[in-house]
């Protein structure tokens, strides 16, 4: 047994039904993929039919699971209405929403257009409220136990520079599950995040670091455990999150970055780049001061 193998191996999920918005690639495939396994029925909603369709099928026939695709741009509430709709058509109900879609880039703010700016403030955090919002009102109304599991960032809590639009929607995505945690919790709805470090996928990662950026600013320095997740380390996190057997966890966000953040925001931090030959010369240079 290691981290790359799935913590679940029964029907953990079975008989529940759940929407992840950018479930058609990456880590949304990744969670789609393992919720399946562990008996769930799927909804993934992303903008483009034919990714979503692809998806759909691989995944049919390697879980043996049920799931719909359907088109969705999460910024349009009546787009995200339809889904839910036609999600409730397909399985009866549905009982828990995974916010994964967000677009980010890597630039200098000085760089981008106000267009530029709401397309990530929009997709991130306009679509997380609204599908957030709508499916609320829904389990509320109809009295149905609901959980939701937000994906954000590190940087959602010290904020980054180059990726402000992104780490001011992931603020906004982090404020709104505490929030909402709080309000909703006598309706027995569950508000949970997920703060990922760097989990390589073929179109996000790539976006953010180009061969010519890793050349320079390589990602693994940064990381104390000197490798990238795993995606099923995150998937067996999301699935716990969205069991029933983290039925007291709510308002919480878990951090899984290897301490990605918190090493690289020591003072002192720095000191590995030190040869372990050094520290009999520092340590000397030290106690000699101190005797004076």
């Amino acid at each position: 047994m290691t981290y790359k193998d799935p913590m679940f191996k029964g029907q953990e999920l079975a008989g529940k039904t759940i929407l992840v918005t950018g479930g058609g690639t990456g880590l949304g495939k990744s969670m789609t993929k393992y919720y399946m396994e562990l008996g769930a029925n799927l909804i993934i909603a992303s903008r483009k039919q034919e990714v979503i369709d692809a998806t759909a099928e691989e995944l049919r026939k390697e879980t043996g699971g049920n799931i719909l695709a359907v088109a969705c741009d999460v910024r349009k509430p009546l787009e995200v209405e339809n889904v839910i709709k036609k999600g409730i058509e397909a399985f009866g109900e549905i009982n828990g929403l995974v916010n994964n879609a967000a677009g980010n880039f890597i630039s200098p703010t000085e760089r981008l257009s106000p267009k530029a700016f709401d397309v990530i403030v929009d997709i991130v955090l306009k679509g997380s409220y609204n599908c957030s919002l709508l499916l609320g009102q829904y389990w509320i109304k109809n009295k149905i136990e609901g959980t939701v599991l937000n994906i954000v960032t590190t940087y959602s809590w010290t904020g980054s520079g180059y990726v402000v639009p992104s780490a001011v929607a992931k603020a906004g995505v982090l404020t709104m599950t505490r929030s909402l945690a709080a309000e909703w919790a006598k309706y027995k709805i569950r508000t949970n995040a997920i703060a990922p470090g760097p989990f390589p996928t073929q179109g996000a990662f790539s976006r953010l670091f180009p061969d010519k950026l890793k050349e320079q600013l390589d990602p693994l320095k940064r990381i104390p455990a000197k490798r990238y997740g795993e995606h099923q380390e995150l998937a067996n996190l999301a699935a716990y999150l969205m069991s029933d057997f983290s039925a007291y966890i709510n308002g919480e966000v878990v951090t899984i970055d290897s301490g990605e953040w918190i090493y690289n925001a020591g003072e002192f931090t720095g000191f590995d780049a030190i040869p372990q030959e050094m520290w009999d010369f520092v340590e000397k240079e030290v106690r000699g001061k101190n005797k004076k």
